[in-house]
C-alpha cells in the first residue's frame, strides 16, 4: 500500500494524539466520532471512521472486540490465506454485485 499523504502526531503523557486535520478531513471526522484501528501483520496500521450504524451494534462491536484482543495476544496466529482459499472465495462471489450504499432488506420479505 503506497501512502500519498503522510501526516505525524506525538502521544502525550497518557498516551493520547491528535488526528491530524488533513487525516480528519480526509475521514470526515468530526468531534466524538468513532475511529477504528487495523493492525496489520507487517505492523501497518489502518484508521477508519466508524459508521454510526456500525457503533449502534453491539453484537458487531463485540465480535470485533473479541477479534481484536485475539490478534493481539496470539499475532503468530495471523496468516494469509492460501491460494487455494482465494480462489473458492472467489468463485463463490463471482458474478455477485452488491451495493453497499443500499440497505439490507428484510428476510421476510
Amino acid at each position: 500500500m503506497s501512502a500519498r499523504l503522510v501526516a505525524e502526531s506525538a502521544l502525550t503523557d497518557r498516551y493520547q494524539t491528535t488526528v491530524p486535520e488533513m487525516v480528519r478531513r480526509a475521514l470526515r471526522l468530526g468531534k466524538r466520532d468513532r475511529i477504528r484501528y487495523a493492525l496489520a501483520p507487517d505492523g501497518a496500521v489502518v484508521l477508519t471512521k466508524v459508521e454510526a450504524q456500525e457503533a449502534s451494534d453491539p453484537a458487531l462491536l463485540g465480535l470485533l472486540d473479541l477479534l481484536a484482543r485475539d490478534m493481539a495476544q496470539r499475532p503468530e496466529r495471523i496468516a494469509t490465506p492460501d491460494a487455494g482459499l482465494l480462489k473458492r472465495m472467489e468463485d463463490l462471489v463471482a458474478g455477485v454485485e452488491v451495493d453497499l450504499s443500499e440497505p439490507l432488506s428484510d428476510a421476510d420479505e
